[in-house]
């Protein structure tokens, strides 16, 4: 069977089995690379074939005394963090990969910095985290002196920005706001510094959280930043400022918060209430 053949008999065989959209796009895009890159021909014959769409799926969504219960189980930095990632909206990479400067204290703004999409915004620092975080960053400055007093303190930036400004490693407004406990040694410079915190740390820590809570969903560190958005659409603000505050591109994706709202029994009165009474389900 010759190469294009097969693989056109196993896309369709994707596509007739019903594979996840995932498999299918993959398959896809294995032979639009093929023909580019390896064949380097241009790919014929497949005829219309449209890019498969996964499922949609309503997100997971916390009330506020489920997630005041999940902050309770929580301590340190990741209290810190999970808070942080249900006062402003903030993804998991976006808080742990912070610097000093992105924190404005006294406007209480959290800037992020190329997050999904390349894209700046300004978040909002929840007032009541602004002195546990700036107890935090009391600490972690003083960890940071101890490494520059040992010969490091140094961290990675972005770009170019170590060539054009050389010393700005070592600064202080460069320095993460979530630094991992352990040190590595960079490999091309022999050098030692910290990383930020890494994701799986504070997705573990979620999880025991939960967990230990006794709510049975299944609640993770993004089920936070759904919570903040369902949370203000049902205090009645506006979806556009919603939508500016959690980065979205399309507002049509803030919108599936709309459906969380709409769907349940918050929303609707079953008619079981009116056949059966009050009292009849308990006896």
């Amino acid at each position: 069977m010759q190469p294009k053949t097969k693989l056109l008999h196993e896309l369709r065989a994707k596509l007739r089995l019903g594979q996840a959209a995932a498999t299918q796009n993959q398959a896809l895009a294995a032979l639009q690379f093929l023909y580019k890159h390896v064949i380097d021909r241009p790919l014929t014959g497949l005829g219309d074939v449209p890019r498969a769409r996964g499922p949609v799926r309503l997100p997971v969504v916390l009330t506020e005394s489920e997630v005041r219960k999940v902050l309770a189980e929580l301590e340190g930095p990741p209290w810190l963090i999970a808070a942080l990632l249900y006062g402003s909206g903030m993804r998991i990479l976006e808080c742990l990969t912070l610097r000093v400067k992105d924190v404005d204290l006294e406007r209480g703004e959290i800037r992020l910095r190329r997050g999904k999409g390349g894209k700046d915004r300004v978040t909002v620092l929840p007032a009541a985290l602004k002195t546990p975080l700036a107890e935090h960053l009391r600490r972690v400055r003083k960890r940071w002196e101890l490494d520059l007093e040992a010969g490091g303190g140094a961290v990675e930036l972005p770009d170019s920005l170590a060539i054009k400004y050389p010393n700005a490693a070592r600064e202080w407004p460069w320095q993460w706001i979530f630094p991992a406990a352990r040190r590595h040694v960079v490999r091309d410079t022999g050098q030692w510094r910290r990383h930020h915190l890494d994701a799986s740390v504070m997705q573990r820590a979620m999880t025991a959280a939960v967990r230990r809570s006794g709510i049975s969903k299944r609640a993770s560190c993004h089920t936070l930043r759904h919570s903040l958005a369902t949370h203000l659409i049902q205090a009645g603000y506006d979806i556009r400022t919603i939508q500016e505050l959690m980065g979205h591109r399309d507002v049509s994706t803030t919108m599936i918060y709309l459906h969380v709202l709409q769907r349940g029994a918050g929303r609707v009165r079953s008619p079981a209430d009116r056949l059966f009474g009050g009292d009849a389900l308990s006896d």
